[in-house]
């Protein structure tokens, strides 16, 4: 596996080593002492989560105030467009945004720690999106940041179309009335 710092250098990009043939491909997802190895981070994963979404579904930006979730994210069918946003007012990043292309054709996989905002955006005509928590779903300290946020400027690749958005991701806050990470 190799490990792709971003410009934000918490959030890692990561990709497998795959193994195929004309029979198909084998592929480590994970492997706790090689993620800790290549990201210097051991956690303790405790929810796996699987979402499937149509073309221009944009879930997010999503995360939980309280009970914190660090997500390893990727793609098993089709490819979507996934963004990490760091909210933690301490940080010399805080505000910045990273996106990268996950799919199920480049097998990448994205590590979002605790303390950002996440969110993703079909691009292929249905994704299927799988994660790994480090804490449990706590739907009363979970919040949304809007996805079109001026003062964050998420280049979403929508190509025109008008996103599908949740009632609750339509309602976002900005970034700045946002509750937000010491």
């Amino acid at each position: 596996m190799k490990a792709i710092r971003t410009a934000i250098p918490e959030v890692i990009v990561l990709e497998p080593r795959i193994f195929g043939d004309a029979r198909g491909f084998f592929m480590e997802s994970y492997n706790r002492r090689t993620f800790a190895e290549l990201t210097g981070c051991d956690p303790d994963f405790v929810q796996d989560n699987h979402s499937r979404s149509a073309r221009g579904v944009l879930r997010g930006l999503h995360y939980q105030i309280r009970q914190p979730q660090g997500k390893l994210v990727r793609v098993v069918s089709g490819a979507v467009f996934d963004v990490a946003v760091d909210i933690r007012r301490s940080s010399p990043t805080c505000g910045q945004w990273v996106g990268e292309v996950l799919s199920a054709e480049n097998q990448r996989q994205m590590w979002v720690p605790a303390g950002f905002a996440h969110g993703f955006l079909v691009l292929s005509e249905t994704a299927e999106f799988l994660y790994k928590t480090t804490d449990y779903y706590a739907p009363e300290f979970e919040r949304c940041i809007a996805w079109n946020d001026p003062g964050l400027a998420v280049d979403w690749p929508l190509d025109g179309l008008e996103p599908r958005l949740s009632a609750k991701d339509a309602q976002g806050a900005s970034m700045a009335d946002a509750e937000l990470f010491d």
